[in-house]
């Protein structure tokens, strides 16, 4: 039981500290403009994770001008509204979101926007003249892209070229298919563009708001772990230097700050819902025994035999070297399961409990048979070298 309620505090502490990461992300913001019926709902549920558009919470700011957010995703949308109806209304429309604009960019406002998402329906192949003035405008502003939602076939292409040549001010132009279009049993037309969208985006926005970006993105996995491994990489060389002391075998526990830090930042950079099961599930793995912490000396003694030329430990103390070779597998397979959670959810499952331990096992012990290895040197998994556990309930 003590072992336990020890897993427990140390799982509450990793909750904890990922919830101050994220408080100190700063969000992105992104005005989203189009017509009605072009798909920006679409869009952005399927850019951004916890299906942003629908259950966010929209916050009217003006008549025609929505404020949309949702609790644990850094991203503040501006949803527009009205831009089809006649032109008195029109004027009002444009004259609220450079209003809005305006008054984001007050040096006593934390209300920035930093990206504009200019949405046309890819078939209607035709961008009227007062889109074409609001363009230009917003981009003395504001970065613009523009979306050609809901394209298919070669007219789309070749809408997009036209928009091209007409030299707007803008950072480009994409074509996006943002859900899988079914035409028949046998025929449909998988999404495609989002990603070149995200790399777009990324381009653009500020420093300070990329990793706002990251976490809210469920397009590009990939980058998402790459960013974990690069900033575990950085911060294990620093914390595992050559001026780490090598420590008693008895205070191995003092891994246990430095790991929980590593492990929740790691969780915030993938931004998923992470329960206590979920954490539980994944330190008993690496601990050995359901409700075994993967700190302190339980951890060593079950894991020293695993690493290449230690098998065990000379003098009673645990070198620096080691202990990084320990954090920097529990880093890597940690980045390796959150991966396999991420794309689960992105498709809207989530994973068995049981096959989740059993992979964040086998990850871990891996890493550390292949302990030479360093974050950065690090390839994605190859298909071939995937995990078989069949993860879903």
């Amino acid at each position: 039981m003590k072992k336990m309620a020890k897993n427990f505090n140390i799982v509450d502490d990793i909750m904890n500290k990922t919830e101050n990461e994220l408080k100190s992300i700063k969000p992105i913001s992104i005005l989203l403009i189009g017509k009605t019926g072009v798909g920006k709902s679409t869009l952005i549920n399927s850019v951004f994770r916890e299906n942003l558009a629908e259950t966010g919470i929209g916050r009217p700011i003006t008549k025609h001008l929505r404020r949309v957010t949702k609790d644990g995703v850094p991203v503040v949308l501006y949803d527009t509204r009205g831009l089809e109806l006649n032109n008195e209304t029109q004027k009002k429309v444009l004259k609220e979101i450079f209003d809005t604009i305006s008054e984001g960019k007050k040096n006593t406002s934390n209300e920035e926007i930093h990206l504009v998402y200019y949405c046309i329906n890819a078939n209607s192949s035709r961008i009227e003249p007062l889109e074409l003035d609001l363009i230009e405008k917003l981009s003395t502003k504001i970065p613009v892209v523009v979306i050609l939602t809901q394209s298919i076939g070669d007219q789309s292409k070749e809408f997009r070229q036209y928009i091209e040549n007409l030299n707007l001010p803008i950072y480009g132009v994409v074509n996006v298919m943002a859900q899988e279009l079914v035409i028949s049993n046998e025929v449909s037309i998988m999404p495609f563009g989002l990603k070149k969208l995200i790399e777009m985006s990324f381009q653009i926005i500020p420093e300070e708001q990329k990793r706002a970006f990251n976490n809210a993105q469920q397009v590009d996995i990939e980058r998402k772990a790459k960013s974990a491994r690069s900033w575990a990489s950085k911060y294990i060389a620093t914390s595992f230097g050559v001026g780490f002391m090598p420590i008693p075998f008895s205070d191995a526990s003092v891994l246990v700050p430095m790991q929980l830090t590593l492990l929740a930042h790691i969780t915030a950079i993938f931004g998923i819902s992470m329960d206590k099961a979920t954490i539980t599930s994944m330190l008993a793995a690496v601990g050995g025994t359901g409700g075994a912490t993967y700190a302190g000396r339980y951890i060593v003694s079950n894991v020293i035999k695993f690493i290449p030329g230690v098998g065990t430990i000379v003098g009673g103390v645990i070198s620096g070297a080691t202990a990084s070779i320990m954090t920097t597998a529990l880093a890597l397979s940690y980045i390796e399961v959150l991966t396999v959670i991420a794309k689960g959810e992105k498709d809207g499952k989530y994973p068995d409990l049981k096959n989740i331990e059993k992979l964040m096992k086998e990850k871990f012990e891996n890493r550390l048979k292949k302990s030479k290895k360093t974050p950065e040197n690090e390839e994605e998994v190859s298909e071939e070298k995937k995990s078989k556990w069949k993860f879903w309930k």
